[in-house]
């Protein structure tokens, strides 16, 4: 009977398990979904005026395109090579890639299941003559012919391939050498003629039936680029000299003649002029487009485009070194330029010629990312009054239509609005509707008007004075130098419910701010947090307070700040949390804790949590959180390549010693962030930052006994100790006289004394506590307050779950001792299921220091799932991670890109959509909107 009985249990226990297994795919799935922001290091540009698609190469070896806001695909190449050219075959899916190793990489989307893949096809090489130097094989220029069967390939040694793109077989077509190919040209009137531009200044036109040269253009300074008028009869050459010339070809003549030469902005040296582009208007003189060309001495530096159009001629000024542009002639003609850290489209048929708003590839990273913060399911009251805040702020009120329309965007409507909010360098946070594909830009608050800096407010490089010349028009949003680096901000929390906001930063500075529809002119006082409460001994050896401004500011109508704590001494804020309903604020540094009441305006608490052996904590810029901010900008340049890593010989001298700098300051970062890999062991309370405040918490619960249930803030530390104080908010009516109390009623100290990363309570039923308003906005039901309540703890090597008041150790998980791992993220998240859609389940999101992710149960505290996501050694990708209420999250793969994946089966926001050529082609030759591709970076 016993053996029997234990077969009946091994029996359910499996039938248990197996449902259990089912449930856990229908709670849980891995996805990596979508890229946001701007590549890094791009590298080359390319558009198919037919479909409508822009594409971007970069160095790491990636190519996306983009379409219609929405619409985005993505490759990569397997080779450890920068794309240096793109190039559409016209009116068709297909596109041709070319790598700074010389090969080359048919691409096409490919209708799978109803949506569009962008999938690699082919890869080829050019092979020449028996014994001939590499120099004639490696490509320089590539045109693809308008016959959609045909790629011409210019190279190094002269020689011009023609290639069948349908077998990419290649058929040598070598012509005597003339110096590299540089470029190669299709007449827009015949195309079976192509003009060939050689690097030493000559041009041919080749006729290719006849295999034969009918022109010769003998131009004679080293030419840069070529463009063929769209009548075919002239055609015009930029030079190195800063020159630019145009040349009649129309007839038999052999021999063209040069009818014009001009040197914009001479008479001094010039830089060369890169790209030149003519295009026609259907009234009065045609637009030309000149990139470069500025005096060497003067202006060497800047990176412009100058359009010349009748008597307007403006020299467009880039805040980064520009990789290529292109114009769109369908419908009202648009500039697109790629620079290096941002793409500008500007619309040249509107007065002005304004900036487009972009509705992807924004730049995040316009000053560099400090900080994170996600917020879901956004009341639609609030989106409206943010997005009029934004509106009022933005340059142009009635934004353009985004030009590039191609493909369809075939994915849902998103169900909910949500917020991703980054902190900045110069002081900024900025609002990005976070709830599609595109993360869109929304509204941006700076609080640097609340404090003295260095800026001059006369130093705007927008305004170009009268007659000026050349007549630079500055454009681009991407600034990365910041007026003071104590404005960067640290810490985010947003109320949805109230409209309040706190934000921390570098300085030791915390702002409280209030959403408000209209403009307002406020004082903002300082209340001083004195954090060592009179500790002998410790003489603070960092960066200074913000001195705050004494005289009114007039705030712009969005978040409005009334209130201001700064921390003495001024370290980075390393714990904030906001609490709307009682009117609360609390923050930590690495010296201790405080309690504001933002309605009275004045400290309820201050607490040392400073280590007397800890001189480190003193010591300001070695901070460690400060070294986590600065990896996030300067160990990106040794580490962007997450997929494939750079080659060597694009690092000059320079960008070594640069990189040699983020190694060390990288490695500064591993030490601190991912301490040595061992077992659990304890760890000496004379370790450096343990009174680091890692962690705030505000818990409605049962703190004194097991019947009344008050307010209560929880602190934990970096050396595995966590407080609990009572707080008693005196009643609603006697709320702005009565001041707050706050009450020391629990203290835990970790036996191992590690960091402690999170204070959850879960009430009666085993739930986390709503947000406060959550529940009377009626969008969570209110908490269990019959059943006795359970204190989790997370450190960074295991989830402790204690009773609450008594404070007794209930149960545990340790997190994989062996291999070292380390909680570095952790975040609540709601699983729905994808079977029915009232069954969901609450868990911890765990970002490890390995880079995996896990999700554990609640209130049972079990290892459910794990997946790698980030490498371990992009200390960088780790720290930036943050996590939604819905199991998304949000890392930074580069400094100016997001990476997002969802560890929901069923809340995944990723691209569908669908490409198809259209059936309607046209009757007469190729739209000059731009050949499908352009050259890039020079050779």
């Amino acid at each position: 009977p016993m053996e029997f009985l234990s077969l009946i249990c091994l029996f359910r226990r499996h039938g248990q398990e197996s449902q259990r297994e089912r449930i856990k795919q229908e709670l849980y799935g891995f996805n990596k979904t979508v890229e946001h922001g701007f590549p890094h290091q791009p590298s080359a540009l390319g558009f198919s005026p037919s479909l409508q698609l822009l594409a971007i190469g970069t160095r790491s070896g990636a190519i996306k395109l983009y379409g219609g806001p929405g619409v985005e695909f993505m490759g990569l190449h397997d080779e450890n090579a920068a794309v240096t050219q793109v190039h559409f075959l016209p009116h068709q899916v297909e596109l041709v890639t070319l790598l700074d190793d010389n090969s080359l990489h048919m691409w096409t989307l490919r209708a799978h299941h109803g949506v569009s893949e962008l999938l690699e096809i082919g890869r080829f090489t050019l092979t020449g003559p028996p014994g001939a130097p590499p120099s004639v094989t490696r490509v320089t220029a590539v045109l693809a012919h308008s016959s959609g069967d045909l790629l011409l390939l210019g190279t190094e040694g002269g020689h011009v391939f023609i290639v069948k793109t349908l077998n990419l077989i290649d058929d040598y077509g070598g012509r005597r050498s003339l110096e590299h190919v540089e470029s190669l040209q299709e007449n827009p009137v015949n195309p079976r003629q192509v003009l060939i531009g050689y690097g030493r200044g000559l041009m041919v036109i080749w006729d290719l039936d006849s295999q034969s040269a009918v022109t010769h253009i003998p131009a004679t300074q080293q030419l840069e680029s070529v463009w063929w008028t769209e009548d075919g009869g002239h055609v015009l050459s930029s030079h190195s000299d800063g020159s630019y010339c145009r040349w009649k070809v129309a007839g038999d003549d052999p021999q063209s003649e040069q009818e014009k030469s001009e040197v914009p902005y001479g008479h001094f040296p010039c830089k060369a002029i890169s790209k030149i582009i003519q295009l026609p208007t259907e009234q009065g003189p045609p637009f030309l487009f000149l990139s470069g060309g500025m005096p060497r001495a003067s202006y060497g530096d800047r990176h412009c485009i100058s359009v010349i159009h009748s008597k307007t001629h403006v020299a467009l000024d880039f805040t980064s070194r520009i990789i290529d542009f292109f114009v769109i002639r369908d419908g009202p003609y648009h500039t697109v330029v790629l620079v290096e850290e941002e793409l500008v489209v500007i619309d040249l048929q509107t007065e002005g010629w304004p900036v487009i708003q972009t509705p992807y590839l924004v730049p995040l990273h316009c000053s560099a990312i400090t900080c994170s913060h996600h917020v879901s399911a956004i009341p639609l009251k609030l989106w409206e009054r943010v997005l009029s805040a934004g509106t009022v702020l933005s340059v142009s009120a009635q934004p353009a239509p985004w030009p590039m329309t191609g493909g369809q965007n075939l994915a849902p409507d998103p169900p909910q609005r949500d917020l991703l909010l980054t902190g900045h360098e110069d002081g900024t946070v900025r609002f990005w509707d976070a709830s599609g594909v595109c993360l869109y830009p929304m509204y941006k608050l700076s609080t640097a008007g609340v404090f003295l800096t260095d800026s001059d407010p006369n130093d705007n490089l927008n305004q170009g004075t009268e007659g000026e010349w050349p007549p630079f028009r500055k454009v681009g949003c991407f600034d990365p130098y910041s007026d003071d680096p104590r404005l960067g901000i640290q810490k985010i929390h947003l109320c949805k419910y109230s409209g309040y906001l706190t934000v921390a930063g570098t300085a030791g500075q915390i702002l409280v701010l209030e959403l408000n529809d209209e403009a307002a002119e406020q004082t903002v006082e300082a209340t001083v947090a004195d954090l060592l409460q009179g500790q002998e001994g410790f003489r603070w050896k960092g960066h200074t307070r913000l001195e705050v401004r004494e005289e009114p500011v007039t705030f712009p109508p969005g978040f409005q700040p009334f209130a201001l704590v700064q921390c003495q001494p001024p370290a980075v804020v390393t714990a904030l949390t906001l609490h709307s309903e009682w009117k609360l604020v609390t923050f930590g540094t690495s010296h201790g804790f405080g309690l504001y009441d933002y309605q009275q305006k004045n400290n309820v608490l201050v607490r040392c949590t400073l280590n007397p052996s800890d001189q480190l904590a003193m010591e300001g810029p070695l901070s460690r959180v400060k070294s986590i901010k600065k990896s996030l900008r300067q160990s990106f340049r040794r580490i962007r390549r997450s997929r494939v890593s750079l080659r060597k010989h694009h690092v000059n001298n320079a960008a070594k010693l640069q990189q040699a700098n983020a190694r060390l300051e990288a490695e500064l970062a591993e030490m601190e962030l991912a301490p040595v890999q061992r077992k659990i062991e304890p760890r000496s309370p004379d370790d450096s930052f343990t009174g680091l405040v890692r962690t705030l918490y505000f818990a409605d619960t049962f703190i004194s006994d097991s019947s009344h249930n008050t307010p209560s803030l929880w602190a934990g530390t970096n050396g595995g100790s966590v407080f609990a104080y009572q707080l008693r908010l005196p009643p609603v009516e006697r709320r702005g006289e009565d001041p707050v109390t706050a009450h020391p009623a629990k203290e835990i100290q970790l036996m191992h004394r590690a960091p402690v990363v999170g204070i959850l309570v879960l009430d009666g039923h085993g739930s986390p506590l709503p947000e406060p308003l959550e529940v009377a906005h009626d969008l969570a039901r209110s908490p269990d307050m019959q059943g006795s309540h359970s204190l989790l703890v997370i450190s960074e090597e295991q989830f402790k779950v204690f009773t609450l008041p008594k404070v007794s150790a209930k149960m545990k998980l340790k997190l994989t001792a062996i291999d070292g791992s380390r909680v570095r993220r952790v975040g609540v998240a709601w699983f729905g299921s994808t079977r029915t859609d009232d069954y969901g389940e609450s868990g911890l999101t765990v970002l490890t220091n390995q880079g995996d992710l896990h999700v554990v149960s609640l209130p049972g505290v079990k290892l459910q799932v794990q997946y790698p996501c980030i490498r371990r050694e992009d200390v960088s990708g780790i720290a930036s991670c943050v996590f939604t209420k819905h199991g998304q999250g949000f890392y930074l793969i580069s400094p100016s890109e997001f990476e997002r994946f969802s560890l929901s089966a069923r809340c995944v926001v990723e691209p569908r959509s669908l490409v198809e050529v259209s059936s309607e082609t046209p009757s007469t030759t190729l739209p000059r909107a731009l050949p499908d591709g352009a050259s890039v970076e020079r050779r």
